[in-house]
């Protein structure tokens, strides 16, 4: 994973990250939705969005699932020099880099319901329920093998914590950080925890 100190982020963290912002805009776009006639009808759209919710939580679950896998069982021990990213920086970082695709795919969901009223809203959601799903998937992981999974956040940026970028995992104890197995905030700051960038790895 490269040599002297360097910052690692939770992979459950990076993955749940777009959930949040694809929940609350594709209901927010499937309400308005509802609101607008569309060339199908509502009946025939919100059909269409039903279908179309349950596929994109299937995909969004499934995807990708073995290669998450086979990352986290090569995964190595981190080392002292590391330097732990807090859970809101992570997603700070994320969302900063992903605003203008997540306000178009907003836009372009909103636009849809004029042909097919709250599918597009949906389909969003759709997709954030399966990440949702994929990150507790991999907080069982993580809670069977008393372990936290990390990456390196430059080599997670473009294609995701699984991306063809990433060549590796790297374990903590579960008491690392400050989020709980699969990405969830924790209900309380451990004693000693980290603070606001991020804490140094205790091997």
């Amino acid at each position: 994973m490269g040599r002297g100190v360097y910052a690692l982020a939770r992979v459950a963290v990076m993955l749940r990250a777009p959930a949040g912002w694809l929940w609350w805009p594709g209901l927010l776009a499937a309400g308005v939705g509802a609101l607008v006639p569309g060339l199908t009808g509502r009946t025939a759209g919100a059909a269409v969005g039903a279908v179309l919710f349950v596929g994109a939580a299937l995909v969004a679950f499934i995807a990708r699932r073995g290669r998450y896998t086979a990352l986290a069982s090569g995964a190595a021990r981190a080392g002292k020099a590391v330097i732990l990213q807090d859970r809101a920086v992570t997603l700070r970082v994320w969302r900063r880099a992903h605003r203008r695709r997540l306000l178009l795919a907003f836009l372009a969901a909103v636009a849809s319901s004029a042909v097919l009223p709250t599918a597009g809203g949906l389909l969003m959601a759709g997709a954030a329920l399966g990440l949702w799903g994929k990150a507790r998937w991999l907080g069982r992981w993580e809670r069977r093998n008393e372990a936290l999974l990390w990456v390196r956040p430059e080599a997670a940026r473009h294609g995701g914590p699984a991306g063809t970028e990433v060549h590796g995992y790297v374990l903590t104890g579960p008491a690392a950080g400050d989020a709980r197995p699969g990405g969830a905030r924790a209900g309380h700051a451990r004693a000693g925890g980290p603070r606001a960038g991020g804490a140094r790895a205790g091997g």
